[in-house]
């Protein structure tokens, strides 16, 4: 607060007095200005009406005469005989007729041969008239015994020589008073003010104006609070994991923060206008006027799988836009698909559990009844087909422990949905995985993938076939992976390059091109392909199938997830 315990003036209030004070002084100052001009204009306009009628009493023959005849005689006549003189009659005449403040006559000395004051006749002139007794017209503005005036000079000639040669005799003074100036002055003043009065009411008017528009385009928000708003948005939009896109009401994108860009790979798109900005169409699509206001969907942007959603952003009524976050979930699905592997084997194990718990009730039955031969051969049959059984049929072409478990957990899985699972006379991996994170995405989507065909399918048997192969490479092995299903392939109509597209899912029984859900649906082979191409692979589509079997046949090749194994 203020020393006087007040509240400063808000800056919208400020920003009105200065401009009302910035008018004022502008109408002010041309005013006074517009004033004197007109006053300089006035009193040229009375010299040089003066001046003309100097010139015209100092012209007139009688007065040349009259004045050279005093000017001979010695002495000045009494002021009598001039009162009454041929000289007092012009002037008088000429002063009643124009209005003139005073026409004066004077003798080759100055003195006065004809003055509107009688007393002041065959006095000495009160302002100097060297000028016009030498021979020159001049301007004046000066105070003389009848006040203030704008007048002229004009020196008398006398008789028969011309105007500007001969010898002077007298000289003429006319003067109009500065009063009847201001008057005329008073007179055309009142425009003068009416102008500067409307030119204050429209500046005033203009003020408001301004400071309305001022506080609706800054919310009412004073320049210290937008500031601090300023430093706060910087630090909350850089702060985040987040990724942050605004777009304002006309369309314009007006915030995209480094996470956004980073998330979406595109550099500051800032100032374009969303629907024509290079980010997924159904990211644009959750701004639509029919997008339901909050959902989270997911989306592949790039080698990121995101979870975006978008709300409305409203200011008291004032529509603002919408504001679209973007969460990155790609580790978070890396680390679903591994934890679903898990689960996968901690089940099949479970199952195995049970039965490998059975075999030892068997084998501790023979040992309770004496027969120990019967143990030792049960023992004998244990030994050579191994404790645990995966319903994968040709297991034990795989080398690889991981590729054995994991594949084995996953037999488990198809089978409980009456899906045969089983490995193709082809396959030979040689080396070991040393990337299981990226081998356990790929392949465990494209397994759960021909899983739903096979199960979706028309086909009297369901199976679900892999082939694997790995060779060496300077960087590591390349794991080359073929699975195909007894499913009804892919739709006739439908293009092979579309199964890898956001929203293509088997869920529901057959195969559709569906819309992402929040819960992953439809983003399988998209993240499978995304992931091999980052690793220098792909994903593609070797046969698109046939309705009632054999279904659509898919190809993976992922280098460097595999090494020579030490014997």
């Amino acid at each position: 607060m203020s020393p006087a315990g007040r509240l400063p003036l808000r800056f919208s209030t400020q920003t009105l007095l200065l401009q009302l004070g910035v008018v004022l002084l502008v109408v002010l100052l041309s005013g006074a200005v517009h004033a004197w001009l007109t006053f300089e204009r006035l009193g040229r306009e009375a010299e040089n009406q003066a001046l003309t009628l100097a010139r015209t009493v100092a012209s007139d023959p009688s007065v040349r005469a009259n004045v050279q005849a005093i000017s001979r005689q010695p002495g000045t006549p009494p002021p009598a005989e001039l009162k009454a003189g041929p000289l007092m009659a012009v002037a008088e005449g000429a002063r009643a007729r124009t209005g003139a403040l005073f026409v004066v006559i004077t003798d080759e000395t100055g003195l006065r041969l004809a003055h509107p004051d009688a007393d002041r006749l065959g006095e000495r002139v009160s302002t100097d008239p060297s000028e016009a007794l030498a021979g020159r017209e001049v301007t004046t503005r000066n105070t003389g015994t009848l006040g203030p005036s704008a007048g002229a000079k004009v020196p008398v000639f006398a008789p028969g020589s011309g105007s500007g040669s001969g010898s002077v005799v007298g000289e003429v003074s006319v003067g109009y008073s500065t009063e009847s100036i201001g008057q005329s002055l008073a007179r055309d003043i009142v425009p003068i003010v009416l102008t500067a009065t409307g030119s204050l009411a429209a500046g005033v008017l203009a003020s408001f104006l301004l400071r309305r528009r001022l506080q609706r385009l800054t919310l009412g928000l004073e320049p210290e609070e937008i500031g601090a708003l300023v430093h706060d948005q910087v630090a909350v939009l850089e702060g985040v994991d987040e990724g942050v896109v605004g777009i304002s009401a006309d369309g314009r994108i007006s915030v995209f923060n480094a996470a956004a860009q980073r998330l979406l790979g595109q550099p500051d798109l800032s100032g374009q206008p969303w629907p024509d900005a290079p980010v997924p169409a159904r990211l644009k699509a959750l701004t639509l006027p029919d997008a339901r206001e909050g959902e989270a969907m997911e989306l592949v942007a790039g080698e990121q799988v995101l979870v975006a959603s978008a709300r409305k952003a409203l200011h008291r009524r004032e529509d603002l836009g919408w504001v679209v976050m973007l969460r990155d979930r790609t580790e978070l699905q890396h680390l679903t698909r591994q934890l679903d592997a898990v689960g996968t084997m901690s089940t099949a194990l479970r199952a195995q559990r049970h039965e490998f718990a059975n075999q030892l009730h068997t084998i501790a039955g023979f040992m309770s009844i004496g027969q120990h031969q019967q143990a030792r051969n049960y023992l004998e049959r244990l030994a050579a087909t191994g404790p645990l059984k995966f319903p994968v049929n040709q297991a034990e072409l795989l080398q690889d422990p991981y590729l054995q478990a994991f594949i084995g957990a996953k037999g488990v899985e198809a089978d409980e949905r009456g899906v045969s699972l089983r490995i193709g006379p082809e396959t030979l991996v040689r080396g070991q995985v040393t990337e299981p994170q990226d081998v356990t995405t790929v392949l465990g989507n494209l397994i759960d993938n021909a899983v739903n065909a096979a199960v979706a399918g028309t086909a009297a048997e369901r199976w679900v076939e892999l082939e694997l192969l790995d060779d060496e490479g300077d960087g590591g092995g390349t794991l080359h992976v073929v699975v195909a299903d007894s499913g009804d392939g892919l739709p006739d109509d439908s293009n092979p390059e579309a199964v890898f597209a956001e929203g293509f899912t088997t869920a529901g029984g057959s195969v559709l091109q569906g819309q992402g859900r929040a819960g992953g649906q439809g983003l399988g082979l998209a993240l499978a392909r995304q992931l091999a191409r980052r690793r220098g692979g792909d994903v593609t589509v070797l046969e698109p199938g046939n309705a009632g079997g054999p279904g659509a046949v898919f190809m993976a090749t992922l280098p460097g997830t595999t090494t020579a194994r030490k014997d």
